[in-house]
């Protein structure tokens, strides 16, 4: 559930009582843990955490104009997500992770980068701050650039060319856009 607000004082203030205090428990863990270079803000309309362009120009590549995403933080319709692109790029910490979410007995309920939970009592806490702390920004950045070189790789072998780099779909009569031609 996408929110409109400009600041994060702005969404937390947007946000039901009981949601509102989960959501300020883990941003708290995560702002604790937060490494030099990495900052808070709003980012596609939920809280963000990112590496800003003066630390990193170039931007995010889907979007150059945004700072590259870390994590995120939103209340959606039925749950809370945290969403761990630090974990997302390296499956040794995306192992670790699941491993040491596991072992507190809590329920994991996540997908490749994204962890949705309905209470406080779900997340063991400890263990976002752990994941965040040790994800450093020199490594965060080393690790996106690893990711990035091997899609373009992989896009001279077959031809397709990465998303950033495709011209944009033509648009139909009637405002809707034509998906490009693949060959």
């Amino acid at each position: 559930m996408q929110r409109r607000a400009a600041t994060v004082k702005d969404y937390l203030a947007t946000l039901p009582q009981d949601r509102r205090r989960i959501v300020e428990a883990v941003r708290a863990v995560i702002l604790k843990n937060l490494g030099k270079g990495l900052e808070e803000g709003m980012q596609y309309g939920m809280i963000g955490y990112y590496v800003p362009h003066s630390v990193y120009p170039p931007g995010y590549h889907c979007d150059p104009k945004q700072p590259l995403p870390f994590a995120g933080l939103a209340s959606q319709k039925n749950h809370v997500s945290l969403y761990l692109m630090c974990v997302y790029l390296s499956p040794e910490d995306e192992a670790a992770f699941r491993e040491a979410w596991t072992k507190t007995g809590r329920k994991l309920d996540m997908g490749k980068a994204c962890v949705r939970f309905k209470s406080l009592d779900d997340v063991p806490l400890e263990v976002v701050g752990r994941t965040v702390k040790r994800a450093t920004v020199k490594k965060f950045i080393d690790r996106y650039e690893a990711v990035l070189a091997t899609r373009s790789k992989s896009s001279a072998k077959t031809g397709v060319k990465p998303a950033a780099k495709r011209a944009a779909p033509k648009k139909k009569a009637g405002g809707r856009r034509k998906a490009p031609a693949r060959g």
